[in-house]
């Protein structure tokens, strides 16, 4: 009987706990009801019943379906969560933008997985051939899954790991090679703690003393491949220099990109390589027909760009473009004033004349951002940059010259996916409760009830580890430690005024709208507000004109 009326009691508990930031505002009445329940269940600890409490998820199971899709699952954790989505990190007013510029690779083309295992196999025949590495690494096959995007590196150490955004590593996602580390030997090795201190870790641009930051999408590979170097020494008892290392597979990966290989690649096989090109075209369309400027700044060759944008939006493609430039050599580009522009016939060839104007038509190689900004007079938040590396392309931008930035990620889309399914709502629905429930009876110190917190603790931890396996069985998601931000969605946040999974994205919206932040209350305020269903989950305007295009 006892223990029939304590499941009730925290299943009520459960449930109110989660529904109680959602409906706050409506009826006073549902915090005393909250109070209520978690003083009888006080009561009951300090009773002696606390053995009573040893419940699990699966007793949520046994809930009454309605309440579990009305109450259990939070509306934010739903399957009308939309990767088409833009999700604002500041206030962006689009009817205030005039102009609109972007990068190339993984912003106007898309690129599919297949190019990774490319990269990495001749990467690795570089490292093999040209270093001279044991021809024994060359069994190592590319692992699609083992890595993702903003990881830290430490150098040093050979250690691949996920740092969040208080520089801490997250346990559970530290490799040496292919092989985690204990957490006990990461402690001992970072002096008994987790902390990665602030002169070590990278610095502005990701690439830190002695640690380095993945941000690029192309660094996949890279980081699988410094992986399986590295454990090609260890499991073989062979002693190397983890430095040495680095940079040599840092260099074997930049032959591949420097000789072009990548570029040949792509151009040979470009429905294989780029993907959503018809979505590209109707984004440029769509902002062109609305009398908007549109730029293209690059690090990729004009002959690259140029037969890649004529796969997708066809051979006029410089005409939706106000002013194109190729080689730009960012970040330097947005940093430097050395360089000066040079201007590109139509065969790509230089030509050798001083650019006293950036004309639509003409192809621009080099230069820098403190000339482009003389000779087009484009400043501050009339303009709205794209790019999908948060450094390179946007942090510059953002900070120094008061440009609106967007951010592309598309990794948004499989995250989204993973946050849809039922599953992953009741992990975290079930995962935030009990850490509600830990943080109000961790008071009592009797010990039964001591053994029930411990349990408890343990259960945590173990939600926890499924929870980020859903995402990444090495490192989870790229946006999360267990519940705080990563490195890589701080710089997310703090490097760009909106984020979207591609470009296509702004099909979804008028070109007069205006992108909202969500204000999510802070840890000393109180959820008195409805503006926290998951902007994901709002039906965003031109969704079934999206549709007909993708």
């Amino acid at each position: 009987m006892v223990l029939s009326f304590v499941l009730l009691l925290v299943n009520l508990h459960i449930k109110f706990l989660i529904c109680y930031q959602w409906f706050i505002h409506i009826d006073h009445l549902l915090i005393d009801l909250v109070q209520s329940v978690t003083s009888c269940l006080t009561v009951l600890l300090k009773a002696g019943h606390a053995f009573s409490l040893k419940f699990h998820r699966s007793n949520l199971l046994k809930c009454d379906s309605a309440w579990e899709k009305i109450v259990l699952i939070p509306p934010g954790a739903c399957h009308l969560l939309n990767s088409s989505t833009v999700y604002a990190n500041n206030e962006v007013n689009l009817d205030e933008v005039d102009i609109y510029g972007f990068d190339y690779d993984y912003t106007l083309a898309l690129y599919s997985n297949a190019l990774n295992p490319l990269i990495y196999n001749t990467a690795r025949t570089f490292l093999i051939e040209h270093f001279k590495y044991p021809e024994a690494i060359r069994k190592y096959d590319y692992i699609p899954n083992f890595a993702v995007r903003g990881l830290h590196y430490d150098i040093q150490k050979g250690l691949l790991m996920k740092i969040d955004a208080f520089h801490y590593i997250q346990p559970g996602t530290v490799y040496r090679g292919l092989s985690p580390v204990p957490d006990e030997e990461v402690l001992q090795l970072y002096g008994g703690t987790y902390h990665v201190p602030l002169q070590q870790d990278s610095g502005f641009y990701g690439k830190g003393p002695k640690v380095k930051q993945f941000m690029d999408i192309f660094s996949i590979p890279e980081m699988t491949l410094m992986a399986v170097a590295n454990d090609f020494f260890i499991t073989n008892d062979i002693e190397y220099d983890p430095l040495h290392l680095f940079k040599d597979v840092s260099e074997a990966i930049g032959m591949v990109h420097l000789k072009g290989y990548m570029y040949k690649w792509i151009m040979q096989d470009l429905d294989k390589f780029i993907l959503r090109g018809e979505e590209t075209d109707a984004v440029l369309h769509r902002l062109v027909s609305h009398g908007k400027k549109l730029f293209l700044i690059t690090n990729s060759p004009f002959s690259f760009v140029d037969k890649g944008m004529t796969h997708m939006v066809g051979k006029n493609w410089r005409d939706f473009f106000d002013v194109v430039i190729v080689q730009a050599d960012k970040p330097h580009f947005f940093t430097d004033c050395i360089k000066p522009f040079r201007r590109l016939d139509g065969n790509g060839d230089l030509r050798w004349e001083k650019i006293n104007s950036l004309d639509k038509g003409q192809i621009y190689k080099q230069g820098n951002l403190f000339d482009f900004l003389r000779l087009t007079g484009w400043r501050g938040s009339k303009v709205l940059y794209f790019g999908d590396h948060l450094y390179s392309d946007l942090a510059d931008l953002m900070l120094r010259h008061g440009w609106r930035t967007g951010a592309i990620v598309p990794e948004l889309e499989q995250e989204t996916r993973v946050v849809s399914t039922s599953r992953y709502a009741l992990n975290l629905t079930w995962l935030q409760a009990l850490t509600g429930l830990m943080e109000r009876l961790q008071v009592h110190r009797d010990p039964e009830s001591v053994q029930i917190l411990q349990e408890w603790q343990k259960e945590r931890e173990e939600l926890r580890v499924m929870t980020k396996n859903m995402f990444n069985p090495h490192f989870g998601s790229i946006f999360r430690t267990c519940h705080n931000p990563t490195y890589f969605s701080r710089r997310l946040c703090r490097f760009s005024d909106i984020y979207m999974a591609s470009l296509s994205c702004l099909l979804n919206y008028d070109l007069t709208y205006t992108f909202y932040p969500r204000r999510t209350p802070l840890q000393h305020e109180a959820p008195l507000w409805m503006d926290q269903l998951c902007t994901g989950c709002r039906k965003t305007p031109f969704l079934e004109e999206m549709s007909q295009i993708r």
